[in-house]
């Protein structure tokens, strides 16, 4: 069994290529799992997925994409409900898989709240429960509503469905006025398989997993179909409370079993991560008995301070994490390979298998990656699966444990058919037959036909139209792919989508008369996406689709510039640079390749500042500035001033921008603040906050907090350390201060 190249190894283009397909395959994973209640991964997979994701995006940031899963909490609620925006983000959770993981989990915690090795730090630990994430409001004690995930902001309102679950308190006594529990529906394994069995009996259909039918059982439409089938409830959590429930989350736990919810008995407080290894172990030995799905441990920082303190990354909690159990392998055949074109070209290779049940869930297609892996090589030429390449009908090994999707992680040469043939990777798009090429150091074959090919076309509007940018209520995925093949009313752009309304009063064949459309839903499509008009500058720029732009990197820049005309000044200011740039990267890459065929040092920076020279001092500025936006690279910048810079992608944006309400990004409130609208640096050690906690102090004061040193720059703070930007700093006589000196003048703000 072969293992994915390690992180470190992976080149830029294959790094790339990966996350591309990892985005790919969690955006369905996610539809799959939390909309269609019809999972091919199972938790413990998904998890890893987003894990080598992450990993991918920590070592080549500039690569994240726009479509990043790293930003992705669940999915889209169903239409089929109403909707209930919780008062507090449901989040998901980082994830570890081997104690080595649990131990650096630890240090980021320590190192964050600047605690040292020995001094004691509590969790608590518990096992993770496999079913469906819940929250139940109560006001004054009483149950008021009940919401799914969704994905994360907006749930679906199952109150009514969740009033029949017996361990779900109807009314509290003793509670704060405002109590949002939170918590996991499950449901048992004898119930479950009496549940298949009365289903079984009365022509119904079966269940392939106490999760599935959990999830399938709390999303009915009607209650009393609910009410019939034997669903339970794990209290763990809160959202919005109206008084602390207690100071620890031990305590709460314990408070909200006072208050009459179930939770978990094998629940412990741990001292250090070698208790919560021991735990880990007691609880997997015990797996098999306990009558319910769990996928491993969450372990959770015990003072509820600190938990504050640590906060948030943009997902996920820095307080928490889970430690997944194992996943397993399995054998199956491979019955063909198709070619995905993705939102940027790529072509993408999917097994197709007979399906197979791997730990429970029944897989059916797995990620080839790129040409190289079917071939049996890696992108440096060196062989993988021992030079045994893929070819249909081969009997393959489906490795689910791993640091990727379900792939292919072998080849049994015994069991192939005489007549399969090596797998001949298309050298034309298929779905526009334009030239699919791929370049030098690319480990990915790509469409050359950019607009004109409806793969990528349709792609962009789908990713238009996701939950991070413009959510339009009734206008998903289906709809955009009906849209867009449609000759009397198409959608083939974004701006396409805003005059839909005006070109349908005009239109003979109304939307109002087609199939599967009423005056009704046709009303509704209209009044979302009227509503849609007004937009916040980061979900624009995230929705535009561009190359690297995911949406923290959206969120980034619109904090940073402000507007909308703002950002296009500056992005077409920094265009010649960006030019510049990205001529600098290949004269750099011609000098390395001279000079390896003749056995010479190459000459790096002379080709690159052969090339710097010819920008102006504007476009220098411009260019500085963006990449000088913390979390803002060289390639991520290059991507955007690229996209703004095309031609008929400029055209489509301007075309678009005139049909919004586009809201500027919200400024915080800095009445008191001494360094509002100051550009801050941070650099050194700093040995009285850590630099994420000195960064969110700085922008909650309306300060912008850039990676680099330059003439806007308004403060340096510099601890032990501070190096060349501190020696920067002073040659352009910006403001330096020492820690202290930061911290007293932000004191009073």
């Amino acid at each position: 069994m072969q293992d994915a190249r390690a992180v470190e190894d992976l080149t830029a283009e294959e790094a790339r290529a990966e996350l591309e397909t990892l985005a790919e395959r969690l955006l369905r994973a996610n539809l799959e799992y939390h909309s269609e209640d019809a999972p091919e991964l199972s938790d413990a997979d998904y998890d890893r997925l987003k894990a080598r994701n992450a990993a991918i995006e920590a070592r080549f940031p500039e690569l994240k994409r726009a479509d990043s899963p790293s930003d992705m909490i669940g999915a889209a609620p169903s239409g089929k409900f109403g909707k209930i925006t919780h008062a507090q983000r449901m989040m998901s959770l980082g994830n570890a898989f081997e104690a080595e993981e649990v131990a650096e989990f630890d240090e980021r915690v320590r190192k964050y709240l600047g605690l040292g090795a020995d001094t004691p730090l509590a969790y608590t630990a518990e096992p993770k429960i496999d079913g469906l994430s819940l929250s139940l409001r109560y006001e004054k004690g009483a149950l008021v509503q009940a919401a799914t995930r969704g994905d994360g902001s907006i749930g679906e309102n199952v109150t009514a469905n969740a009033r029949t679950i017996a361990s779900i308190p109807q009314r509290l006594e003793g509670a704060p006025e405002v109590l949002e529990v939170r918590g996991e529906v499950y449901m048992s394994h004898a119930d479950f398989e009496a549940l298949n069995a009365r289903q079984d009996a009365a022509g119904g259909k079966s269940f392939a997993n106490p999760r599935n039918a959990a999830a399938g059982s709390l999303r009915q439409l009607d209650a009393e179909i609910t009410r019939a089938r034997p669903l339970a409830f794990f209290a763990y959590a809160w959202g919005e409370l109206s008084a602390p429930l207690a100071d620890t989350q031990m305590g709460a736990i314990e408070r909200l079993g006072a208050l009459g919810f179930e939770t978990n008995p094998l629940t412990r407080l741990c001292e250090g991560v070698q208790d919560l290894l021991e735990h880990y172990a007691r609880i997997e030995q015990q797996r098999a008995s306990l009558g319910y799905d769990i996928d491993g441990v969450v372990y959770k920082v015990n003072d509820l301070e600190f938990q504050r303190r640590l906060g948030y990354r943009s997902t996920t909690p820095r307080w928490a994490v889970a430690h997944k159990f194992p996943a397993e392998l399995a054998w199956t055949r491979l019955e063909a390979i198709e070619i995905n074109v993705g939102r940027t070209g790529a072509l993408s290779p999917v097994a197709k298998l007979s399906p197979v049940t791997v730990g429970g869930v029944v897989v059916s297609n797995a990620t080839l990656h790129n040409e190289d892996y079917i071939a049996g090589r890696g992108s440096d030429g060196a062989e993988i699966r021992g030079g045994k390449d893929i070819r249909v009908g081969d009997w393959v090994q489906v490795y689910r444990a791993g640091d990727v999707i379900p792939k292919i992680a072998d080849v049994d040469l015994s069991k192939r058919p005489e007549d399969a043939a090596p797998f001949d990777f298309p050298e034309t798009c298929p779905e526009c037959g334009s030239d699919a090429i791929r370049e030098e150091g690319d480990a990915v074959r790509r469409c050359t036909g950019g607009l004109i090919c409806p793969a990528q076309a349709v792609e962009k509007l789908k990713h238009f139209v996701s939950r991070a940018a413009f959510d339009i209520e009734g206008l998903g995925a289906r709809q955009v792919e009906m849209f867009h093949a449609d000759d009397q009313l198409p959608i083939r752009t974004p701006a396409d989508i805003f005059t839909l309304e005006a070109r349908d009063k005009t239109n003979l064949t109304r939307l109002a008369n087609r199939d599967g459309w009423g005056e009704t839903s046709a009303r509704n499509l209209f009044a979302a996406i009227e509503a849609a008009r007004r937009v916040p500058l980061a979900r624009l720029v995230f929705g535009l689709g561009i190359r690297h732009v995911g949406e923290v990197a959206a969120a980034d820049l619109a904090r940073h510039y402000g507007s909308w005309e703002a950002l296009c000044r500056a992005v077409d200011a920094a265009g010649p640079a960006a030019a510049c740039h990205l001529r600098a990267d290949e004269a750099e890459a011609a000098e390395r390749r001279a000079a390896a065929e003749g056995g010479r040092r190459a000459r790096i920076k002379p080709a690159r500042e052969a090339e710097w020279q010819e920008c102006s001092t504007e476009a220098r500025a411009a260019w500085e500035d963006l990449i000088g936006i913390d979390g803002i690279g060289a390639t991520v910048a290059a991507a955007l001033v690229t996209g703004f810079g095309q031609s008929a992608e400029r055209a489509s944006i301007d075309r678009l921008a005139a049909e919004l309400e586009i809201e500027d990004a919200a400024i915080p409130d800095t009445a008191n603040s001494p360094v509002a609208g100051k550009t801050v640096v941070f650099t050194g050690t700093l040995e009285k906050m850590t630099r994420a906690e000195a960064k969110a102090r700085a922008e909650a004061l309306g300060a912008k907090v850039s990676g680099s040193v330059s003439a806007k720059t308004d403060i340096l703070v510099a601890g032990p350390g501070a190096g060349s930007k501190a020696d920067k700093a002073a040659s352009l006589g910006v403001e330096t201060l020492d820690e202290d000196a930061w911290l007293a003048l932000i004191g009073g703000a």
